[in-house]
């Protein structure tokens, strides 16, 4: 078998040449070593049995409840909607970013973004990105149904006072939402934080529809997907095993010196919808949504953020993560949606919806990491690239040269 022809001074062999040529004809190999590998069954399967577990739960908890499973007001099924229509628009952003830069043009042809399209968009990968979303908006809107018939299942259980009295005694006494007012004062830091909340709204969809897209390897965007939608369950259970409304709904005369907001807004909300469920829960569209340990604000962003870490992000992402995450925690707190404990509790939740994810599919978070070129190797490519059909012989290796497997993190 001939060997591979090499160049002198970095043991690069001539077929990344050649590739290198291909793709600025925007034309790619199908032996492309950069093509997106195709995810394992097991990590296709692993949203959809997360899914529909939940769902079953959620089944027979309303049956035990005497109330139907439902999506009020079709809040579940207008995201799952809206968040296809943003994974779509990524996916044509995709295509054509990576289909300019193969063409170094700003308008790459068509035949490129065909090629792109071929290569990363066929349609195994449609049916597991499609797969992904359905499987996580399903067992969210499961959540939902269990969230809401805790109070019928655990009828007049509150540990509101308990959770109280631990995280004073955590704090020598003092009540953490007040210490927080003192330290931050009451003012537009109320506004502030209240965006600060919200933003978990957005973050959700918007960190799925990124890492399904976006990921070097398919895999690792499940493994986070599923991870993601293993916390609604765990959080029902905690809110299962411990019932609890949170300091603002317990102990209300804490917060009356925040100044109206967004977040208040909300509170009240929740409140009026709580009360007329129990009034009447099998009325048309009667929910409720209260509900405090655990935080899964806090468990899911804590999950975000550890998954930047083991899927091999960027610093800048990992940093910006975990200063969401601070902020999110003290938001929590400060508004009254939760106690610290609760928060604590956010973080086991985080931690078990990784490890359960990696069990379910099967992923191993070190073949996320992507393969970088040395320098010196990129730029004898390039030279070589530019000088065609001067390379095509074995050169001997130089001792200590750089070989083609090596890596830098």
């Amino acid at each position: 078998m001939r060997p591979h022809a090499r160049f002198p001074s970095c043991g690069y062999p001539v077929n990344v040449v050649r590739l290198s040529r291909e793709r600025e004809r925007g034309v790619t190999s199908s032996a492309d070593p950069s093509a997106p590998e195709l995810p394992t069954r097991r990590s296709v399967v692993a949203g959809p049995v997360v899914a529909i577990v939940t769902v079953l739960a959620a089944l027979l908890a309303t049956h035990a409840a005497g109330v139907p499973f439902l999506d009020p007001d079709d809040m579940v099924g207008r995201r799952l909607v809206r968040v296809g229509c943003l994974v779509a628009l990524l996916v044509v952003l995709d295509i054509v970013v990576r289909a300019g830069r193969r063409s170094r043009k700003l308008t790459p042809s068509r035949a490129a973004m065909r090629s792109v399209r071929r290569e990363r968009w066929s349609w195994h990968r449609g049916v597991a990105v499609g797969s992904a979303l359905v499987s996580f908006y399903a067992t969210y809107l499961a959540y939902r149904n269990l969230k809401s018939v805790v109070p019928l299942l655990r009828p007049g259980e509150l540990f509101d006072r308990q959770l109280a009295d631990f995280e004073r005694g955590l704090f020598g006494g003092n009540d953490p939402a007040a210490l927080l007012h003192s330290l931050l004062g009451t003012g537009v830091q109320t506004q502030v934080l209240s965006v600060v909340y919200h933003l978990f709204i957005v973050f959700v969809p918007l960190s799925i529809g990124l890492v399904l897209v976006f990921s070097p390897d398919l895999r690792a965007g499940l493994f986070y997907v599923t991870a993601a939608s293993i916390n609604w369950p765990l959080g029902a259970a905690s809110y299962l095993l411990l019932p609890a409304l949170g300091p603002v709904y317990a102990a209300p005369a804490g917060f009356t010196d925040l100044p109206a907001s967004e977040v208040s807004y909300l509170q009240g909300l929740l409140l009026a919808q709580r009360l007329e469920f129990l009034r009447d829960p099998a009325a048309a569209d009667a929910h409720q949504s209260i509900a405090a340990f655990g935080s899964l604000h806090v468990s899911i962003i804590f999950t975000a953020a550890v998954a930047a870490h083991m899927l091999g992000q960027g610093w800048r992402l990992r940093i910006g993560l975990w200063v969401m995450f601070a902020l999110t925690a003290i938001a929590t707190i400060y508004l009254g949606w939760h106690y610290v404990v609760d928060d604590l509790a956010g973080l086991v939740i985080g931690l078990t919806a990784l490890a359960v994810a990696r069990v379910l599919t099967g992923f191993e978070p070190r073949t996320a990491r992507r393969l970088r070129i040395p320098k010196q190797a990129g730029m004898a490519v390039r030279a070589a690239a530019a000088e065609p059909g001067q390379h095509d012989h074995v050169y001997p290796r130089p001792r200590g040269a750089l070989r083609g497997d090596d890596k830098r993190e």
